[in-house]
């Protein structure tokens, strides 16, 4: 039906072209030429539409009158439900709305075509007015020719398309009737949805034990709902009859045995067969200790490829439907043993696997409540009793398996008890199908986060593996794969599991609108759960492209010069995450639509306070930026308060200096520009070094400064263009004091006065000039 309307929809869009126009000729006598031109193509083309249109006009009453029966046919399903059948109700309030959508978006394009030909019919009736009263004086005979033939060309269009009109009478009928009906039965559908929700989240008083207290009553009830709803109907055949119910999970339950069979066959016969060859024999205990593992999860992918192949060419809606709800279960079941199979030994997998039975039973379970579409008195009166076997049967496994399991599984078997434990409670207290939500909303959250799980270990071990020989790109889509889309997936699965949860009673589209509403909704700003994880993707988007772009800023300078690389990168990665992360703060603020005048109003009454709070912050970045800019750079050996250390690191705060003796200090900026620091290589990285030394009275100074010059000139500490320098100092006590004035290397400062000093003595020792020091002369007197 829908592809037929898509064509219907396609050939009247082509009915709704713009006609070709006649612009402004040189003369009336072109003018006319050309209008006749165009009129008689226009007038070929809708004496073609006009034939073919009484053709597809029929079809589209024949696909109206079909939207009519379905309507018809789901009022009765939906008129008709018990307010006791929670599982039947929502199903048809979904068919029904579902209708509605579909009636709009195909039906939408035939109005439009309703209303162009009323706009071309009344443009034509201009045409031909004009053309009618044109003054004929001192025209040409070959005008008068084509003024006629235009006026008779725009007649017969007129005429063609008023014919058209009236076919699209009897449509307008069906369509507004059609409407009509179908607007009235998504009204209805959405009330009955409201009530859905309201009887999920309230319990009418009515707990588990009130329920008990009037069993008698609602055992009466029960077997009344049980015998209308089970029973076989001879009188009529109905698709939803339970003897097609039955026959369809002894199809599905045939289809796991065949799947079981085939896999058995292939994995316990030719696999171990093949595992038995020399060549194989490395692997052949790993599979025989897991084969049994290994046929369980095959086992399950391969009867989900059958039930995916049922839904694929089901045209029966209780197999379509029954079929995508197994799907889910069977992804839950192959996803628990698949990743147990690879990321679990051999000697803990069989424990694990017994943490997720009750899981499973549950989830089972509460499918086949949806498939059966099993009544709401009956689920009230047996899920309390299901959810505290499940419970303890949890709790027993945690209690004797706990230790012999991977701390992930144990955790998430924690969280299916509170589950459990929360449901119980629920179901307790008379929210029944709030439990049932809640066990579905689990049972898909944990299959995609061991799925996600899964992922994130593959690419783990890949990155283990490959990592150092990955080129730069694929680094980063690699990085875009495990820091992007991993992370946005377990975001969005949190919202996906609660869909899919909602879906099992056919409240879907229901709660996508919730998402979307405003649960804060003010006229400064609103918040939804759809804006706050888009805003926490688009983090994760915008930490990936702050790194990514960092590390190409890094590659592109240490290319271009790798000295200075280190240095100039830190300014231009400061600005490239103020440029990101301001960007990624602009869109979020959109997104949450704040307020531009009420965060302005806010920020303005801030900013005082803020101001005096932050005041020595503030000033550090500004002197933080003014370093960045070319004053100090990384690598740098510079001298503050008496310390000498290389610039480690520059931060819009402080400033990170190593030490010579090893230590890290951190000088905020502010302090660097208030006391006299000394940049040491930021012209040619040498230091003027002076150094003392005393010779003796007596001592030929000309020589011996000629000595001191040749000697550590000689020394490979020394600058080569700059020799030593020698002059006197003093006149001491006991000698002449030298000034010795030597350039040497910044980064050997320690080192270089060592070697001096030791060059200095051993050429006054080897020259024989004597290096005095210090005496005293101590007399006694004996006493007299």
């Amino acid at each position: 039906m829908l592809r037929r309307l898509y064509i219907l929809c396609f050939f009247l869009t082509l009915l709704c072209l713009p006609s070709k126009a006649v612009l402004q000729e040189d003369s009336l006598k072109n003018s006319l030429s050309v209008l006749r031109h165009e009129l008689i193509k226009e007038h070929l083309e809708l004496t073609k539409q006009l034939n073919t249109s009484k053709m597809f006009n029929e079809r589209v009453i024949s696909q109206l009158k079909e939207f009519g029966e379905r309507s018809s046919q789901v009022s009765l399903m939906l008129y008709s439900q018990n307010n006791d059948n929670v599982f039947d109700l929502t199903y048809a309030c979904q068919k029904a709305t579902d209708l509605w959508q579909h009636f709009q978006t195909q039906t939408h394009p035939f109005y439009e075509v309703v209303i162009k030909s009323n706009e071309d019919i009344a443009r034509y009736d201009s045409l031909i007015n004009v053309l009618s009263t044109m003054y004929t004086f001192g025209m040409t005979e070959r005008m008068k020719i084509d003024r006629n033939v235009c006026l008779t060309l725009a007649s017969s269009n007129r005429r063609m398309l008023k014919e058209r009109n009236e076919y699209y009478h009897e449509f307008i009928l069906y369509y507004d009737y059609n409407k009509e009906q179908l607007q009235s039965l998504n009204t209805y559908a959405q009330k009955r949805y409201a009530e859905i929700q309201s009887s999920i989240f309230t319990s009418n008083g009515q707990n588990y034990i009130k329920f008990l207290s009037t069993f008698p009553y609602k055992l009466s009830q029960l077997k009344n709902s049980i015998t209308e709803k089970y029973t076989p109907q001879n009188a009529v055949s109905s698709q939803w009859d339970v003897r097609w119910i039955s026959m369809l999970f002894l199809t599905f339950v045939f289809y796991g045995f065949l799947a079981f069979v085939i896999n058995l066959i292939f994995i316990k016969y030719i696999l171990t067969r093949l595992f038995g060859f020399k060549r194989f024999q490395t692997l052949q205990e790993g599979f025989l200790m897991r084969r049994r593992d290994i046929l369980i999860t095959s086992t399950v992918i391969c009867f989900g490829i059958i039930t995916l192949g049922i839904r694929f060419f089901a045209s029966n809606d209780l197999v379509y439907m029954a079929s995508g709800l197994i799907l889910e279960f069977v992804w839950l079941v192959a996803v628990i043993f698949g990743s147990l199979l690879l990321r679990v030994s051999s000697e803990e997998v069989r424990y694990t696997n017994r943490l997720y039975y009750p899981v499973m039973l549950v989830g089972g379970i509460v499918i086949i409540y949806r498939i059966t579409f099993m009544p709401g008195t009956l689920v009230t009166f047996s899920f309390p009793i299901i959810l505290a076997i499940a419970a303890l049967w949890q709790a027993s496994l945690l209690y004797r398996h706990h230790l012999r399991v991977p701390k992930n599984d144990l955790y998430l078997a924690y969280i299916s008890q509170a589950v459990f434990v929360f449901a119980l409670g629920c179901s307790w207290l008379g929210y029944s199908f709030l439990a049932v939500q809640f066990i579905i909303w689990w049972m898909m959250q944990q299959a995609c986060l061991l799925t996600l799980g899964c992922l994130r270990n593959y690419l783990d071990r890949y990155k283990e593996k490959k990592a150092k020989t990955l080129s730069i790109q694929k680094r980063w889509c690699f990085r875009f794969v495990y820091s992007v889309i991993l992370p946005t997936a377990l975001v969005l699965s949190f919202i996906v599991s609660i869909l899919w949860a909602a879906d099992v009673f056919n409240l879907g589209e229901v709660s996508k609108n919730l998402f979307k509403i405003n649960f804060i909704n003010s006229k400064n700003f609103k918040v939804s759960i759809y804006a706050l994880a888009l805003v926490v993707v688009m983090w994760f988007l915008f930490n990936y492209i702050n790194k990514t772009v960092r590390d190409g800023v890094k590659l592109y300078l240490q290319a271009k010069d790798p000295d200075t690389a280190a240095s100039r990168s830190v300014m231009l990665i400061n600005v490239v995450q103020v440029v990101v992360w301001g960007a990624w703060l602009l869109i979020s603020l959109n997104m949450l639509e704040i307020s531009s005048t009420w965060l302005i109003v806010v920020s303005g009454g801030l900013s005082t306070g803020i101001g005096f709070a932050m005041k020595d912050i503030l000033e550090n970045i500004y002197y933080g930026i003014s370093l960045m800019a070319g004053r100090i750079k990384v690598g740098d050996y510079i001298i503050c308060d008496g310390v000498r250390g290389i610039v480690s690191s520059i931060s819009y705060t402080s400033t990170l200096i190593e030490a010579t003796d090893g230590a890290v200090i951190a000088f905020q900026n502010s302090q660097l520009f208030t006391k006299n620091y000394k940049n040491m290589t930021k012209n040619h990285g040498y230091e003027l070094d002076g150094m003392q030394v005393g010779i003796a009275y007596g001592s030929n100074l000309k020589e011996v400064k000629q000595l001191l010059i040749d000697a550590i000139s000689q020394l490979p500490c020394v600058r080569k263009n700059n020799p030593a320098s020698v002059g006197v100092k003093s006149f001491d006590d006991s000698c002449v004091t030298l000034q010795i004035y030597v350039w040497v290397s910044v980064l050997t400062h320690f080192a270089a006065d060592s070697m001096i000093m030791e060059c200095i003595y051993e050429t006054l020792n080897a020259n024989n000039i004597e290096i005095p020091f210090p005496q005293r002369e101590i007399t006694i007197k004996k006493a007299e």
